[in-house]
C-alpha cells in the first residue's frame, strides 16, 4: 500500500496527523478511523523520548512542537489530534503556534463529553499521575461548571502493555483505586454520576471499569472514553477545515479496514508494532523510524 508523502500527494483526500509520546494514543485513532474512514491517517510515537510527564513544560512543548510539524511538514496533515494526554495539558498552545492546521486536544473534549453526561456537576477522573498533577481536566471541568475529582492511576499503563486487559489482577486493581475515589468523592459531599478515562490506554480496559464502578449498592456512574469523545469532537471541529469531508460516504466496518494509516515512532519501532496492534484493533503494518533529534 502506497501512502501520501506531501500535502500535494495526499490530494484532495483529508489527511489527518494523529500525535502521541508514546502509542496508547493509537485507541484515539482507532476511534477517528471509525468515524472518518475516508481520511488518510499519519500517526507519530515519539518513543525515543518519553515519558513526557516526567520533563518540564517547555522540553514537552519543544518535542510536541517538533512532532507536530513532522506530520504537517513531511506528511502533509491538513489537521492534527494531540492523542497525549501530558502534550494536551502542558503544550497545546505551543503546537497551535508551531503549526499553520487546526489543533485538538484530548482533555477539552473529555471534560465537554462529562458535562453532557452528568446530572449532578461532579464527575471524577482517572489518569497518569503527570496528567493528574497538571490538574488540566479539573480546570477544565471547572470552566464547564462541573466539580472534578482527579486521581493517578500509575499501575494501570504497565498492566495494559503487559496484556492483561482481563485479567484478575488487573480488575482488582482498578477495584482499588475506584473504591479510594469513590470514598475521596464522598468524604468531599460530591455525588459524582460520571467518570472520565484520562489516559489514552484505559480504554482497553473500560469493561473491567465499567464493571468495577457500576457495581456494588452505589449508583452506577457513567464511563466517558476520552478517545470516543475526541474522536467525535475532531468529526465536527475539522469539518469544512479539510477538503471532501462532507461529500463522502459515512463509515463502515469495510471502509475503516481500507483507511490508509501510517504509523512513524521515533524509536522501539518493533516494540510499536508488536503492542500497536492491541491498541489499534488491526495490524499498525510497518512503521517507520523518524529521527526528531534529542
Amino acid at each position: 500500500m502506497s501512502y501520501p508523502q506531501t500535502r500535494e500527494e495526499a490530494g484532495n483526500a483529508p489527511t489527518v496527523g494523529v500525535f502521541d509520546s508514546g502509542f496508547g494514543g493509537l485507541t484515539v485513532l482507532r476511534a477517528l478511523v471509525a468515524r472518518m474512514p475516508w481520511a488518510r491517517f499519519a500517526f507519530l510515537g515519539d518513543t525515543a523520548r518519553l515519558p513526557y510527564g516526567s520533563k518540564s513544560r517547555r522540553t514537552i512543548a519543544r518535542y510536541a512542537a517538533e512532532s507536530a510539524q513532522f506530520l504537517v511538514n513531511e506528511q502533509g496533515a491538513q489537521s492534527l489530534v494531540i492523542a497525549c494526554n501530558t502534550a494536551s495539558a502542558l503544550a497545546l498552545d505551543a503546537i497551535q503556534d508551531a503549526v499553520p492546521v487546526p489543533v485538538l486536544g484530548v482533555i477539552e473534549p473529555g471534560a465537554a463529553a462529562a458535562r453532557a453526561a452528568s446530572a449532578t456537576g461532579d464527575v471524577l477522573v482517572i489518569a497518569t499521575d503527570a496528567t493528574v498533577h497538571s490538574h488540566a481536566y479539573a480546570a477544565a471541568c471547572g470552566g464547564k461548571g462541573l466539580r472534578a475529582l482527579e486521581k493517578a492511576c500509575p499501575l494501570l499503563v504497565p498492566l495494559v502493555e503487559e496484556g492483561w486487559t482481563d485479567h484478575p489482577v488487573t480488575a482488582e486493581v482498578i477495584r482499588i483505586y475506584l473504591d479510594e475515589l469513590r470514598s475521596d468523592a464522598a468524604r468531599q459531599g460530591m455525588n459524582p454520576d460520571a467518570l472520565v478515562l484520562g489516559c489514552t490506554h484505559y480504554p482497553l480496559l473500560r469493561p473491567l471499569i465499567e464493571q468495577a464502578i457500576g457495581g456494588g449498592t452505589q449508583p452506577a456512574i457513567r464511563v466517558i472514553d476520552s478517545a470516543e469523545s475526541t474522536a467525535e469532537a475532531a468529526l465536527r471541529e475539522f469539518e469544512g477545515c479539510v477538503p471532501a469531508i462532507t461529500d463522502l460516504p459515512g463509515p463502515s466496518a469495510h471502509e475503516s479496514q481500507q483507511t490508509e494509516i501510517r504509523c512513524f515512532a521515533t524509536d522501539s519501532v518493533e516494540k510499536f508494532e508488536r503492542l500497536g496492534s492491541r491498541f489499534l484493533g488491526r495490524p499498525v503494518g510497518d512503521v517507520g523510524l523518524v529521527d526528531l533529534g534529542g
